[in-house]
């Protein structure tokens, strides 16, 4: 059996530790139940959005080779911007597929266009402001910049974010996704990129809750009458 001193030096840790962690276990706890209770495809926010648009068929486009692009085409995507036929090449640049002018990125009103091709139509516009740089907890982090913020009249504070450069749709933001992301970083403790499970913090904490936890399975064990009468008996 375990001394009196190690005894109380163990109960001492436990609590300490308890105390300390109690917090993040508590987070850790309210982040996994919301996750198992809400809906992924909401959070996505796939409720405010038509099905996914076909790519809609287009006539008498132009060759690569009529084309003002001196560069070699390593790859080419056919997009739609506002009804309109466009080639995106080499991820950098974009071109009318009927008439090979270069187009420097798209304006607010093409970029409303492509919104109504994914959102619902009963949704109202409030607001269109264009985006060129984000901090590392904007809910439109690591996508391509510049864009324009597409803002509706919800109680979710919906909006929606379409890239200038090439007028391709990204992605919806609301109420539901940010507090999703809010408790994803603190589940993951990567207050940073939000995906990183490797980090020192996210360790540690997991190291000291493993010793949490064992201290208290010890704590029960010292402490335990029927533990105590079997040893007795052993002896």
């Amino acid at each position: 059996m375990v001394n009196r001193k190690t005894a109380k030096w163990i109960r001492k840790a436990h609590r300490y530790l308890g105390i300390f962690l109690g917090i993040q276990f508590l987070m850790w706890t309210i982040s996994g139940m919301y996750f198992s209770w809400t809906d992924i495809d909401e959070i996505h926010g796939d409720h405010f959005k038509k099905s996914a648009p076909l790519q809609t068929s287009f006539n008498d486009l132009l060759g690569t080779s009529q084309l003002a692009t001196k560069e070699p085409i390593q790859s080419l995507e056919l997009l739609e911007v506002a009804n309109e036929p466009y080639y995106w090449i080499n991820e950098a640049q974009l071109y009318n597929a009927r008439t090979g002018q270069m187009k420097n990125g798209i304006s607010k009103e093409e970029a409303q266009q492509v919104a109504s091709r994914y959102m619902l139509n009963d949704l109202e516009i409030v607001k269109i402001q264009l985006v060129d740089s984000v901090g590392p907890h904007h809910e439109y982090r690591d996508r391509p910049l510049p864009a324009y913020e597409i803002s509706y009249e919800t109680p979710q504070n919906l909006k929606a974010y379409v890239a200038v450069e090439n007028g391709a749709f990204q992605t919806v933001r609301h109420r539901d996704w940010r507090w999703f992301d809010f408790l994803w970083m603190t589940h993951t403790m990567d207050y940073q990129g939000r995906d990183n499970f490797n980090t020192l913090l996210l360790r540690a904490f997991s190291l000291l809750g493993l010793i949490t936890v064992l201290s208290g399975f010890v704590l029960w064990y010292i402490s335990s009458p029927s533990i105590r009468k079997l040893e007795k008996k052993i002896k």
